[in-house]
């Protein structure tokens, strides 16, 4: 049953989107819901109040509404803000739960006060897994914003696995440097596959990953995909070596020159996993697997992937002075 005043808007219900929506419902949060494609029988099925446009979300939600946004970074988030944005009053909140680039985010975050509307830049980790049962949330925005949706995200993350990073941009920004540690961590697990695949005897790799499961220092949830996908898949060998990505951590290696921080394992992953891509190594196909079992990405090409990290970042770096102008 729904309780008076819980409930949301959702723009963008794909893999991320309906999982939360289908999370929210179970746990009587009332969500009304917009997708360009039309919302899914299984979300109206489920109780979503599907909307034909962004104003739609407007008539349907009481005041003060939250929206949450979980589109492709780059343009698109503009445009539906911009859509959105008309039918907003003040006091309501936009939250953008998608993998946007910080600067952008500060951007939309003065773009949406000048309406005296909140914004909040919010990180979602976690994979589809966790946008089904318990996310990991990284907001960033203004205290009295964050406060507004708090009770929420808490509700829709996972025991200790929601954190208001800081001021507008540092939700976006910590897991844009959450993202960057995974790939190390992605090309390490990787690159010991393919060292136990290149030994002078025979390795049952299956039998070594369960083991490193189990109270090994290495124990991780991606350890726990690389052995279900490796034993799902019966080895390496029918995995495409191309790993597609989205972008983000290019923009994370760019910010680190600016910012003059060395960050030598996080470059070297986003330089291997390019490599990847005219490559039939191993750890590119092991690499492939574990992005497929927590993200859902697309083993091989995919132009809409390749279409993102071309057009995910819509400004440039912010230097701080000129944040704080």
């Amino acid at each position: 049953m729904v309780e008076t005043g819980r409930e949301l808007g959702i723009i963008g219900l794909g893999r991320m989107g309906a999982n939360l929506s289908l999370q929210a419902m179970e746990k009587g949060i009332r969500v009304v819901g917009f997708d360009v494609k039309g919302v899914p029988d299984e979300l109206t099925r489920a109780g979503m109040v599907s909307v034909d446009s962004p104003a739609g979300l407007s008539r349907e939600l009481s005041h003060p509404r939250a929206v949450f946004i979980y589109v492709p970074a780059g343009p698109v988030v503009d445009r539906v803000i911009e859509d959105l944005l008309p039918s907003l009053d003040k006091g309501d909140t936009v939250i953008d739960a998608g993998n946007s680039y910080w600067g952008d985010s500060i951007r939309r975050h003065e773009r949406l006060a000048e309406r005296a509307v909140r914004f909040i830049d919010m990180g979602t980790s976690g994979g589809v897994e966790g946008a089904r049962h318990g996310a990991c949330f990284m907001a960033g925005g203004e205290r009295d914003a964050v406060e507004r949706v708090e009770p929420f995200l808490m509700e829709l993350a996972v025991p200790g696995g929601y954190v208001h990073a800081g001021p507008p941009g540092a939700g976006h920004f910590a897991k844009l440097v959450h993202n960057g540690i995974e790939f190390g961590m992605l090309q390490a697990i990787a690159e010991g596959v393919d060292l136990l695949l290149h030994y002078r005897d025979s390795v049952d790799v299956g039998e070594v990953l369960k083991c490193w499961r189990n109270g090994s220092v290495i124990r991780s949830w991606l350890i726990d995909l690389m052995e279900e996908a490796y034993r799902g898949e019966g080895g390496l060998d029918e995995v495409p070596a191309y790993a597609e990505d989205t972008g983000e951590v290019n923009w994370l290696v760019d910010d680190a020159l600016h910012m003059e921080v060395p960050v030598p394992v996080i470059s070297q992953a986003v330089m291997q996993l390019t490599a990847s891509r005219d490559d039939e190594r191993y750890w590119a196909r092991a690499v492939a697997m574990m992005r497929h079992g927590f993200g859902g990405h697309p083993y091989g090409p995919s132009e809409a992937v390749a279409r993102e990290r071309r057009e995910g970042r819509v400004g440039g770096f912010v230097p701080l002075q000129q944040q704080q102008e």
